[in-house]
């Protein structure tokens, strides 16, 4: 009796089965990238991801200080910039528009910034900006949208991606007694996806590495993405002024260690299952990051944890004077955000979550970075 044909969860699994037949096992950075933005079944295309009712919630939904504090450091970063008249403020990855919002809102004491914004926003989601568009109606500041950082005009900006990087295809290697070799997706015997390395080193891996990293033991897995937007987002500044901030969980020095993760419903998945309807993640390499900024001619400065950031940025204050006006139980809520934000426990963002920001070196150092 012949075997029966494995289950096919989605139309995504069926295209990965088809392209890994026709050309063999998948590299996972390959695999990632069709999870979230393949146009047709892509888990960033074809759906609002935030919130309760989605997979996961990001700091801008937990408490309307996050977007404000933002706000405030884009406007002192512009008067470090000389205040220019055309400030391009570019977000990556808006989400639901909601922490530019509350930041463009917490900038009104600040007019002559408001009237030198215009609003780029970097989106491939058709759902997303959707959303965004609806979001920002009322916003009174000109406002385009790019499918990439590159399609951005030149000139002054500043840039802002909260839990952007942690988002983009993920490269993974395996250590071998031979040397480093990709991290691939194939059929496995039983008609599943399962994970397998391809069968030679990759050439000259070794030299790219860190010296930690180039010493780890056998059956390490080391990651790493691609630095297109990086190094981008490090050209812009370095060639045309301004600074950027990035927000997003990670490591601030490379390391081995797998950190793909799946995630639906506010609850962990495998990664290779039910691909395009789960978010795929990696953590961040603030290390790697840092180096594709800099060879572009910013600097860098961070990462700090998150709790320090805000504080520094006067998270505290914020909170007290929102307290202050609340009534019922709105204080209790504003204290649940603000454990939420910056705290080190469980489910605490504080210490998982780092910022990192790179600037022009006319800049100076930009808010909250100060040694």
């Amino acid at each position: 009796m012949a075997d029966a044909a494995p289950t096919i969860g989605t139309p995504l699994e069926a295209e990965i089965r088809r392209r890994i037949a026709a050309a063999g096992p998948m590299p996972v950075g390959e695999y990632m990238a069709l999870c979230l933005t393949d146009r047709a079944h892509g888990y960033y295309t074809t759906r609002d991801p935030l919130g309760a009712r989605g997979d996961f919630i990001t700091a801008p939904e937990i408490s309307q200080m996050f977007g404000e504090l933002i706000g405030l450091w884009m406007a002192a970063v512009w008067k470090q910039m000389g205040e220019p008249d055309n400030i391009r403020v570019i977000e990556l990855g808006p989400g639901r528009g909601t922490m530019m919002t509350d930041a463009l809102r917490a900038t009104r004491v600040i007019p002559a910034f408001r009237t030198a914004v215009v609003l780029h926003l970097v989106e491939i989601s058709p759902a997303l900006q959707a959303q965004q568009e609806a979001t920002f109606q009322e916003l009174p500041v000109p406002m385009f949208w790019h499918a990439a950082l590159k399609d951005v005009p030149a000139g002054p900006a500043i840039i802002v991606a909260n839990e952007f990087f942690d988002a983009l295809p993920v490269n993974q290697a395996v250590k071998t007694d031979r040397g480093w070799h990709e991290r691939r997706i194939e059929v496995d015997s039983e008609g599943k996806l399962a994970f397998t390395v391809a069968p030679d080193p990759i050439p000259h891996f070794d030299r790219l590495l860190p010296p930690a990293v180039r010493e780890a033991a056998p059956s390490s897995i080391f990651e790493w993405h691609a630095d297109t937007v990086a190094m981008e987002m490090g050209r812009r500044i370095g060639r045309d002024g301004g600074a950027a901030l990035v927000i997003d969980y990670g490591h601030a020095v490379s390391a081995v260690g797998e950190t793909l993760q799946a995630v639906g419903q506010h609850a962990y998945a495998n990664p290779l299952t039910a691909p395009g309807t789960i978010d795929l993640t990696a953590h961040v390499d603030f290390q790697a990051l840092a180096r594709a900024v800099e060879s572009m001619g910013a600097n860098s400065f961070g990462p700090i944890e998150q709790s320090e950031f805000l504080r520094r940025l006067g998270i505290e204050t914020r909170a007290a004077s929102l307290k202050a006006k609340a009534a019922g139980t709105r204080a209790a809520e504003i204290d649940a955000a603000l454990a939420r934000l910056t705290g080190h426990d469980r489910t605490g963002m504080g210490m998982l979550f780092k910022a990192a920001a790179y600037a022009h070196p006319s800049v100076g150092v930009p808010p909250g970075f100060e040694s």
